[in-house]
């Protein structure tokens, strides 16, 4: 069998699995309720559907310089995509759009509620009975 025809057959292979994959991303974007689901459904076959894409249009060419200028794409995607997915999970999460009843575990909540708390107007002046007391011994308010 000739390699040039193997190459090619991988190469179609990838580029069908990144489509599958971005079909899959789609579906699961209009069919899942939740925004968390909604965002682990567009991420995870984004960043593999990408790596696929790379290593088609690498084979296509057949030069490392093409790889080399395609793996800097991989790198800043694979860097960017989770942590975008993350900081709009937690938005929505704060906003109150998803489903807690199908958490596993909510370890967001904790935290949220501890922020909350200690939140302190930078205006005020004047400090509760309860801030007071908790102030270290001698420490004074600032003014």
């Amino acid at each position: 069998m000739n390699w040039d025809l193997l190459i090619e057959i991988a190469v179609v292979c990838c580029v069908l699995g990144a489509a599958l994959l971005s079909l899959s991303a789609g579906v699961g974007l209009l069919r899942f309720r939740d925004p968390l689901a909604r965002l682990h459904a567009a991420t995870k076959p984004q960043i593999f559907g990408l790596l696929l894409i790379i290593a088609a249009v690498a084979l296509e060419q057949r030069t490392l310089m093409t790889l080399f200028a395609l793996l800097p794409v991989f790198i800043l995607q694979s860097l960017t995509a989770p942590v975008s997915a993350h900081m709009a999970g937690r938005a929505a999460y704060r906003a109150g759009q998803i489903d807690r009843a199908g958490l596993a575990l909510d370890e967001l909540d904790a935290v949220i509620q501890s922020a909350n708390r200690e939140v302190v107007d930078p205006y005020r002046t004047e400090l509760s009975a309860e801030e007071s007391a908790s102030l270290p011994r001698g420490a004074q308010p600032r003014n």
